[in-house]
């Protein structure tokens, strides 16, 4: 290795001095220098090879008789941005069509935790992963996850990650850190297996991705800083952006496709002038019709910069604050020499649409279109076959019973638009022939949790409010954050059933039923999560599933990343999972209803 960095460098010099020439040479550009916070005309960039051997007023001198030129004609010269905290399954694509469909948008690093998959097959879902990022035109870094199941004891995974298998990938290429550590509570009370898991990435020299979904900011807060997570991207409000930066974390303001938290975040920069240099843009959860139709890190840059902060500093939090994080700013993050060649072409920094994109040394997207062909990844059979229901649904096996006597008070899971937390809501039902039925005027539906790991046959009901249907329907999902069972959602009980039969026979993915009829689906034969067809495919079939929720009369933003995430029993109020209703809050299971 050291020969082969050797040789890398002598050659970066003797570009850089003129001895030899340089592959592709940017020139007249405006060059984004995020290290020191300026913003320079007239610059030109020598390339050799993947990396950049010079950055400065005149790059003629590296000039040869093959060497590329590309007139930047004044546009601006930035860094590829990086998603510091992501999910690549909540594209519902795999990692090669992920790739192809954030390229042109200017996302040169990702940092996957792979979480999703992990939850269905365990570690040799997470090792697919890796060897297919691996593969990439891109950089893609793979944190070991950290929590499956998200919580022991209140849902049953498709298969379990701990300490040891935790130490096993952090020998891996490719793993950066350990995943998101959702299990705070197990953190704040010392528990062996999350400390024993932290312990494995701390010895590794590995970064710890953090993931406190309380509002709590008191003493278990400062215990699970001090237990050892390094970042968060839970918070939702100032304070919890302020609280993060001021005990030594990095604060990960998010804006994927459900989740909005950039405009509250950056009120801790704007506002209370705290240092820009300690907040992260990530993205956590981005749905491919976000992707395909809206952008991707570059969204995150735009909605930061709309919301008051200087265009070089938005840029910085998509970058250079990423890079330095994971320990990568000699690698990346930044446009100077020695770094990897992964340079943006941009004419308006507020808009941010980047018209040239350039990865690793090779003109990758111009004006949104990829201009490189991607090398297909082989998914094994087992991959594609992990929806296993034990039997044919009925509707019978979505009924409610009521409790005996009269008055009862439901126990109820009100969805928040653009939060991935939920309220607890408790609300009184009428009994109606022994069981409790939906309620549309009151916008009370059926919820349920279909096991679909071990052919259990097992379902779990309750009830939930804020989808406002308004007709006969149910919407299915092999989705379901994060054990990745199956999620229904619906006003009719015998609709909820044809719906979860259908997307068993599909092999996984969302569906949607209206008055009897299939009305929309995406199939996700993949874990049940994704689908190697390309991102705009997989968008269309998206859509058919968003207009489908529109045409039951529900009218929040993305809804179905709001259902996907009503079984994450680590983030409050309340959730349902496999062996009940959770209130994480007090992580304990509580009866979905209760006597009046």
């Amino acid at each position: 290795m050291i020969n082969s960095i050797m040789e890398r460098t002598r050659l970066l010099v003797d570009v850089a001095m003129g001895r030899k020439p340089a592959d592709l040479v940017i020139r007249n550009g405006r060059w984004v220098s995020v290290q020191s916070g300026e913003i320079i005309p007239n610059t030109d960039v020598a390339i050799v090879g993947e990396r950049i051997a010079y950055v400065g007023p005149d790059a003629s001198h590296t000039l040869g008789e093959r060497t590329r030129l590309i007139d930047a004609a004044g546009r601006y010269l930035t860094p590829g941005l990086l998603d510091g905290h992501m999910h690549i399954e909540s594209g519902m694509l795999t990692v090669t069509e992920f790739t192809r469909a954030v390229i042109p948008h200017g996302t040169t690093a990702m940092f996957v935790d792979p979480h999703e998959i992990a939850n269905v097959f365990g570690l040799q879902g997470v090792k697919l992963m890796v060897d297919e990022a691996a593969a990439q035109p891109i950089h893609v870094w793979v944190q070991a996850p950290s929590c499956v199941p998200s919580a022991p004891g209140l849902e049953t995974p498709g298969a379990s990650i701990g300490p040891q298998e935790v130490a096993e990938a952090m020998t891996w290429p490719g793993i950066i850190g350990l995943g998101e550590v959702m299990n705070f509570p197990g953190v704040f009370l010392g528990d062996e297996k999350m400390h024993a898991e932290m312990a494995a990435a701390r010895a590794a020299g590995k970064v710890i991705g953090g993931h406190y979904a309380s509002p709590d900011l008191g003493l278990p807060f400062h215990g699970y800083i001090a237990g050892g997570p390094e970042d968060d991207h839970e918070g939702t409000r100032m304070e919890d952006a302020i609280a993060r930066v001021r005990q030594g974390m990095k604060a990960m303001l998010r804006f994927g496709s459900a989740w909005h938290d950039v405009a509250e975040g950056v009120r801790a920069i704007t506002e209370m002038k705290l240092d820009p240099r300690r907040f992260i843009l990530c993205t956590d959860d981005s749905h491919s019709e976000t992707l395909v139709n809206e952008g991707h890190v570059n969204r995150a840059v735009r909605q930061a910069i709309a919301h008051g902060i200087p265009p070089i500093t938005a840029i910085q939090m998509a970058t250079l604050n990423t890079a330095e994080h994971f320990g990568l700013s000699r690698e990346i993050g930044m446009i100077a020499p020695g770094r990897f060649a992964d340079i943006l072409l941009v004419s308006d920094l507020a808009e941010f649409h980047p018209e040239l994109v350039i990865a690793r040394g090779k003109v990758v997207a111009e004006n949104g279109k990829l201009l490189i062909e991607l090398p297909a990844f082989p998914y094994p059979d087992w991959a594609t076959h992990s929806v296993h229901l034990g039997q044919q649904l009925t509707a019978k096996d979505f009924r409610l019973p009521a409790l005996p006597g009269g008055r009862q008070i439901a126990n109820v899971i009100g969805v928040i638009e653009n939060q991935a937390p939920t309220r607890r809501f408790r609300m009184e039902v009428e009994p109606q022939d022994g069981e409790i039925r939906v309620d549309l005027q009151r916008d009370l539906a059926k919820i349920a949790l279909v096991e679909r790991h071990k052919a259990t046959g097992g379902v779990q009901v309750g009830l939930v409010h804020g989808f406002g249907f308004n007709t006969a329907c149910a919407i299915a999902s092999t989705v379901a954050h994060d054990s990745h069972h199956m999620v229904v959602v619906g006003t009719d009980e015998a609709h909820m059933a044809l719906a979860a039969n259908k997307l068993a026979e599909l092999g996984g993915g969302q569906i949607v039923v209206k008055e009897g009829e299939v009305i929309g689906q995406v199939a996700l034969p993949i874990a049940g999560l994704m689908s190697n067809q390309r991102a705009e495919v997989v968008a269309q079939q998206a859509a058919s599933v968003l207009e489908g929720f529109r045409a039951c009369g529900c009218t929040l933003n993305n809804p179905n990343m709001q259902l996907s995430l009503l079984a994450l029993v680590v983030i409050p109020e309340l959730r349902i999972s496999d062996l009940g209703l959770v209130d994480v809050t007090r992580f304990e299971f509580i009866p979905v209803l209760e006597k009046g």
